[in-house]
């Protein structure tokens, strides 16, 4: 048995069983997957996977054990790697943050500029994605912090923090009639042209659910990935913006008007996620820590480092 076998058997799982992603992820050949899965076996004396000829479908109850364990190996062997930079590097080295356009350009600026003020000699990258894209590279250790949506908060992996909550608010030109019609109603909203997020990101399910369950169906002309294009088009006369409340600047979106949506539609919840029981640098428990003060480091540790529990609450959060 050795580390490339249970790195397959995590990957396939992650990968949902597509062994052509699992090579990618690890840099070597479907067929040497395919091997180190028959000798894993072969070994144990147990089939790992259920199969459909050639294809894994999911894993068999003795794999789905073999996971849970082959995940706490590679997690403690990685915290072995970690070790002599912890106590060599305390206060330098390379922070790798993965989160979404909205918190990268509007809500993590101003925590970014403390950190490097507190830790000049650490650098910062930032990995921006979807917050299932953000998840997975939290998984697979491309980064030490992630900042999304209910995509942290739902996986055991990991143990998510509370960010800050947030609105949708309203975004329409200055001379747009409904800024004269507030409180501004969904029916009004929806006999307007509609600019907002593309589905599956900030707070997007909270738009739909709220105009389905006024029976509704709003006219929305263009999805974006990011609020600056939402912006940009509202300004353009395209139609009323729908958007992260954070996301307006009254300095440099001069033109523009934003009004509340509180009433509207469901709050929502950024979350701050690391991976359970590993290791870190002080500067990642610090750097939570200034995400949300109300948070201390050993409070912040704690959770890391215990058990998840099925107790635990799941909540549709999005951003």
């Amino acid at each position: 048995m050795n580390f490339q076998q249970l790195k397959i058997i995590r990957e396939s799982a992650r990968c949902n069983y597509n062994l052509t992603e699992v090579s990618n992820m690890l840099f070597t050949s479907q067929s040497g997957v395919s091997r180190h899965i028959r000798e894993l076996e072969d070994e144990l004396g147990v089939e790992i996977f259920i199969r459909r000829g050639k294809r894994l479908l999911g894993l068999t109850e003795p794999g789905k054990e073999l996971l849970a364990v082959a995940e706490r190996i590679l997690n403690e062997a990685q915290n072995i790697r970690r070790l002599a930079d912890i106590f060599s590097k305390e206060d330098a080295g390379v922070l790798t943050i993965a989160t979404t356009h909205t918190q990268a350009r509007y809500s993590l600026p101003s925590v970014i500029k403390e950190f490097r003020a507190i830790y000049p000699a650490v650098r910062l990258e930032l990995h921006q994605g979807s917050p299932q894209e953000v998840l997975s590279m939290l998984l697979g250790g491309q980064v030490d912090v992630a900042i999304a949506s209910e995509q942290l908060i739902n996986d055991p992996s990991v143990a998510a923090f509370p960010y800050y909550r947030w609105h949708h608010a309203i975004l329409l030109p200055q001379d747009h009639p409904l800024n004269q019609q507030q409180p501004i109603t969904l029916q009004q909203l929806s006999e307007h042209s509609l600019i907002t997020y593309r589905q599956g990101i900030t707070g997007r399910s909270r738009i739909d659910d709220a105009f389905s369950r006024a029976g509704l169906n709003p006219d929305i002309v263009l999805s974006a990935q990011d609020s600056d294009v939402i912006k940009t088009y509202v300004e353009l006369g395209l139609g009323v913006g729908i958007l992260a409340d954070q996301a307006f600047d009254q300095a440099r979106d001069t033109g523009l008007n934003l009004i509340s949506a509180e009433h509207l539609f469901e709050s929502n919840t950024v979350w701050l996620g690391l991976k359970r029981a590993q290791l870190q640098r002080n500067y990642v428990w610090r750097f939570i820590e200034l995400c949300n003060p109300s948070l201390s480091i050993n409070e912040i540790k704690d959770k890391v480092f215990a058990e998840a529990t099925p107790e635990e609450p799941v909540i549709d959060y999005q951003i």
